[in-house]
């Protein structure tokens, strides 16, 4: 006998009234330091695997808008290198978004246990993040927290492809404001946010801020260490790592062997001037880069949820928490969502 298993989500038979639940879980994948889980779970009907990241609603304030903001993002891209968005749904106590499961783990797993990888692999997920990035600008989507922490592997035994996710901090050239805050890791932080946090100024480009970020992950896939990290506390958050990062203060490992063409590129994204710095279309054209075919990848279908569904979902989410034990619907909240939107997550199952 297998596991005791919940069920969640939301689904209607033909008449329109709530059946059994969409999606069983079978387990843990981790949680953020921002307070959020990400669960794996089962579609009941297809017995496809799926992640679900599970949103604390907050008394009082409710959801940030930022939150928003990252499921409508996430929901217009459609690359082979981004995580796929599928839906989204809420319980008594959480907005839980539901999105595609990366069965190769992280990326940084492969890096650790490995040590670092070689020229070809790294220069094979490059590629790979590249193409996805190109994709978001071109979408006027801009990630603002590429870092290890955020790149999948696929289920692909022998050559993994490449997967982006985390768009907790992306913002839109289209829906949102010039970028101004300093948000993601840090150690993955270009020059410019850095200074701008020191002086003050107004805001920044996102678009090269992510280009900078793309060069310290191909770092450490060639190398296995942060790029600016203080030699006598490796890979550690320091104030002597922010003024090398500041300083551009970086050099190659003398034991390990990389090509010219490779070292070429590294230089042309460690630019303190953003303006100098290489961008994403003169990446793909780069001797390291250019004439190496990406992998061919089935395409990614669009979440059947419109954005209005979304939305909807969202700011019901941002109410005060389902009054429990059959309860009567939220102040405001139209009875006919009632029933769609509630559902029993309590119901426990035999995985058999």
């Amino acid at each position: 006998m297998g596991a005791s298993l919940s069920c969640f989500g939301p689904q209607t038979d033909d008449s329109g009234l709530l059946s059994k639940p969409k999606y069983i879980l079978v387990g843990e994948l981790g949680s953020s330091k921002t307070g959020s889980t990400m669960k794996l779970m089962k579609v009941r009907k297809t017995e496809e695997l799926v992640a679900v990241k599970f949103v604390e609603r907050m008394a009082g304030a409710g959801l940030s808008k930022s939150t928003e903001r990252e499921i409508i993002n996430h929901r217009k891209l459609l690359h082979p290198n981004i995580i796929r968005f599928r839906e989204v749904f809420m319980t008594d106590t959480h907005l839980c978004i539901v999105m595609e499961y990366a069965q190769g783990g992280h990326l940084s797993s492969r890096i650790s246990t490995n040590g670092k990888l070689p020229e070809a692999e790294a220069r094979r997920f490059f590629q790979q993040l590249i193409s996805g990035v190109q994709y978001c600008h071109e979408q006027g989507v801009f990630h603002r927290d590429l870092r290890l922490e955020n790149l999948m592997l696929d289920g692909n035994f022998f050559t993994p492809n490449l997967k982006i996710s985390g768009f907790g901090y992306s913002k839109s050239s289209i829906l949102d404001s010039q970028p101004k805050t300093n948000v993601g890791s840090p150690a993955y932080t270009p020059p410019e946010l850095l200074l701008a946090v020191k002086n003050g100024a107004a805001g920044y480009d996102a678009a090269l801020t992510d280009v900078w970020s793309c060069g310290v992950i191909l770092y450490i896939m060639l190398f296995g260490v942060l790029p600016f990290s203080d030699p006598t506390v490796p890979n550690a958050l320091t104030r002597k790592m922010m003024q090398r990062i500041v300083n551009v203060d970086y050099s190659f490992p003398a034991g390990v062997q990389i090509t010219a063409e490779c070292q070429d590129l590294v230089r042309r994204i460690f630019v303190a001037d953003p303006t100098q710095r290489i961008k994403i279309a003169a990446i793909l054209q780069h001797p390291w880069i250019r004439g190496v075919p990406l992998p061919k990848m089935a395409p990614v279908r669009q979440s059947s949820q419109s954005v209005e569904e979304i939305r909807t979902i969202v700011e019901q989410a941002r109410q005060r928490r389902l009054a429990q034990n059959g309860r009567g619907p939220e102040p405001g909240q139209p009875q006919q969502h009632q029933q769609q939107q509630q559902f029993n997550e309590d119901l426990i199952e035999e995985d058999t």
